[in-house]
């Protein structure tokens, strides 16, 4: 076996994406090692690439949505074995000490939660190595391309939906579908909800309604809200958009007791207390989910045929990759193919 591999990392702070040849890492105990053959390129990535979040420890190869197959076993791991197919998402494990991680609360402290691409070097590399419990199961079905968006995007909106609250039937709208709304809404209608598309434009209609929305409505042309309530108001609006104005724009369209689920970054967002009084209305944010989160989306996703709609890169284009990600032209998510089995 070569001793050395290609990955892509981030030099410093600011720095370029920069294709290098490292060490193949081992993994230490209650690690594994996973052959990478594909990785989705998240816009979370632009916090490594721009130094935008704490204490990361430069240089670092960015990659939350990984698929890839074990191929190195640290001690004391178990269950997992080599050759089996794996994913690694934006949860890379836990301290599995402190507090919040024996009650379950593993996102709020740094300390708690370890991140991938972030406090270990991630997926834009052909060999990674992530504790244990980072690890998710990959149905054989699912290829690792079609599987690497599902990590992140597909584990957040999947993630958020099943934890809002509404049951079958209940009106939920996905305002936005790009990159994590086309995804929020082939899961909303898998799940039985009534599902209503958000979005600007006429020409997004056919669009949405074939990735299964029973309901379009054109921000631009008409009030998204008032539209909300002539179907009964929404239990759930799923807000996949980085626009605070639009997500403003839909509050008033939720029925009494309907939520909010933020899971796109914006700016400060403008919230009338009245309108959240009156009807015990709420405004919660949804952030990703742990490995059991990941392998559910991931086993929902292949038995519902929802698919994530990709463009594929090699790794050596992952400068490229990058830069189409963060136009926001991709359509609709980007990944890296790395390994011949992607």
């Amino acid at each position: 076996m070569a001793k050395t591999m290609r990955a892509v990392q981030v030099p410093r702070a600011g720095g370029p994406l920069e294709l290098v040849d490292r060490d193949i890492p081992e993994p230490q105990p209650g690690w594994v090692r996973v052959k990478v053959d594909a990785c989705g390129v998240c816009h979370s990535d632009s916090l490594i690439k721009e130094g935008l979040w704490p204490g990361i420890q430069y240089p670092r190869v960015p990659g939350h949505e990984v698929i890839g197959v074990v191929d190195l076993v640290g001690e004391r791991v178990k269950p997992w074995k080599r050759g089996q197919r794996v994913g690694v998402g934006w949860h890379g494990g836990n301290c599995g000490y402190c507090d919040h991680c024996r009650r379950g609360e593993f996102f709020a402290c740094e300390v708690a939660l370890l991140t991938t691409g972030i406090s270990f070097d991630g997926g834009y590399a052909e060999y990674m190595v992530a504790p244990a419990e980072a690890l998710a199961r990959v149905p054989d079905e699912l290829s690792a391309i079609d599987g690497a968006p599902l990590m992140c995007a597909g584990v957040t909106t999947f993630n958020a939906l099943r934890n809002s609250g509404a049951r079958g039937g209940d009106v939920v709208a996905v305002l936005g579908i790009g990159g994590l709304g086309h995804l929020g809404v082939q899961f909303a209608a898998k799940m039985g909800f009534k599902t209503v598309a958000i979005a600007r434009g006429k020409d997004k209609e056919a669009f949405a309604k074939q990735l299964g929305a029973h309901h379009y409505i054109d921000s631009r042309a008409s009030d998204p809200a008032a539209e909300l309530n002539k179907l009964g108001g929404a239990s759930v609006v799923i807000a996949t958009v980085t626009n605070a104005d639009a997500m403003t724009a839909v509050l008033g369209g939720l029925a009494p007791n309907g939520v909010l689920m933020v899971i796109g970054a914006a700016g400060p967002l403008s919230v009338d207390p009245i309108l959240l009084l009156s009807g015990c209305r709420s405004v919660k944010g949804w952030y990703s989910g742990t490995s059991i989160d990941s392998q559910d989306t991931l086993n929902f996703s292949t038995l519902n045929a929802v698919h994530s709609m990709n463009e594929v890169f090699p790794l050596e284009r992952a400068a490229e990759a990058y830069d189409r990600m963060m136009s926001g032209k991709a359509r609709f998510r980007v990944v890296l193919q790395i390994g011949s089995k992607a």
